[in-house]
């Protein structure tokens, strides 16, 4: 099979590139392993902001649709100390520039706005080789195989397209965070439910921290933070949700119920999610017919900008290769010399180190204070 541009990955960057493309009625098809678009969960809330991804949003034509989909209300934000005091709680008046929408929704607002068979589900790559004069074969899991003249890899940390470009890998950044989900916390989990507000709550400690979010229909997702080797965790039997929720748990000793219960009330098995980044201000030569966005291109620790930034990647990229049909090359190079600096700035974090001393509630009210925020 022959396609003139193959996008690997249908995330958020991969799908905003393949909207623009065919508003600009590029031929395009996205290849993705997952066997459907409800094959797994696709995560909490993000915000969405109004520097980067908005503006991947606007050059879509989604933002309409994707207002459809914001949660009201949720830009509120609380910080707590350990023992529950409330340093800081602020709440949404409506006039931020980050509204909050569940990945999943926003995730189908793309999916909704491409033709049928856009996407191929179940499409696990393989293996990915280099033809020459820019075109490259793609090879599945399943035996299949695709030819393109434009290879993007859109398919996050463990790309196997980056390859073609870097022999950079992600490293892990010495943290993980676990995540948990309760239910219906109005009525089952109050004094959670009182403790998250109705947006985010962050309650960071040196060593470790706890964030969650009230998403749809009640329900708080947490992500318990812990600066601790890979060894540590792999001694953690996440395969016993109830030994793996107290090991957790323990490492809070002394915190206020109401925020311990994000872990021990959790109504799910607990999570384990390895943090990794790949090295600062990551970028390659350029290669013909190939290029990365994403993750895949500027993995970092999360910093509320991942997902902005891929979907930014995406559109700036399907704005170049609408600007200079025929010339995929000089597209290419475009979008990378602009994206390398955007994602060297944006992938920056602020935010003090989770082993750092500043890593407190009021020491992150302090950093809010002195950037305006």
């Amino acid at each position: 099979m022959h396609t003139p541009v193959t996008i690997i990955g249908a995330g958020l960057g991969g799908l905003t590139l393949a909207r623009v493309l065919h508003v600009h009625a590029i031929a395009v098809t996205v290849y993705e392993a997952d066997s459907s678009p409800s094959a797994r969960t696709q995560g909490g809330l993000l915000d969405i902001h109004d520097y980067n991804g908005q503006l991947a949003l606007a050059e879509a034509g989604l933002m309409d649709e994707f207002r459809a989909v914001v949660l009201e209300g949720r830009q509120a934000l609380r910080v707590l100390d350990e023992d529950g005091t409330v340093l800081l709680d602020q709440p949404d008046d409506g006039t931020g520039g980050r509204p909050e929408v569940q990945r999943g929704d926003l995730r189908q607002v793309l999916l909704d706005s491409l033709p049928a068979g856009t996407v191929r589900w179940g499409h696990k790559v393989s293996r990915v080789r280099s033809l020459g004069d820019g075109r490259h074969e793609v090879t599945f899991a399943d035996g299949g195989s695709a030819v393109t003249g434009l290879l993007v890899g859109a398919d996050g940390a463990w790309s196997r397209v980056r390859p073609l470009l870097s022999s950079a890998t992600p490293e892990y950044i010495g943290k993980s965070v676990v995540e948990t989900y309760l239910f219906d916390s109005g009525s089952r989990h109050p004094a959670a439910a009182k403790a998250v507000g109705s947006g985010m709550l962050i309650a960071p400690s040196p060593g470790k921290e706890i964030f969650a979010h009230r998403e749809k229909d009640d329900t708080l997702h947490a992500y318990v933070g812990l600066a601790r080797p890979r060894d540590w965790f792999a001694a953690v039997d996440f395969s016993d949700p109830v030994a793996a929720t107290a090991r957790i748990a323990r490492e809070f000793e002394g915190w206020a119920p109401e925020l311990t219960a994000l872990i021990t009330d959790t109504d799910v098995a607990p999570v384990l999610r390895s943090l990794h980044t790949l090295p600062a201000g990551h970028r390659w030569d350029r290669v013909p017919g190939v290029t990365l966005l994403g993750d895949a291109a500027h993995l970092s620790a999360p910093n509320g900008e991942g997902a902005n930034l891929a979907m930014l990647d995406g559109a700036e990229l399907g704005k170049a290769l609408a600007a200079h049909p025929g010339d995929v090359e000089k597209a290419l190079t475009e979008y990378e010399r602009a994206m390398f600096p955007r994602s060297a700035e944006w992938t920056t974090d602020e935010m003090p180190g989770l082993d750092s001393a500043d890593n407190t509630a009021q020491g992150l009210i302090d950093l809010f204070t002195e950037h305006g925020m």
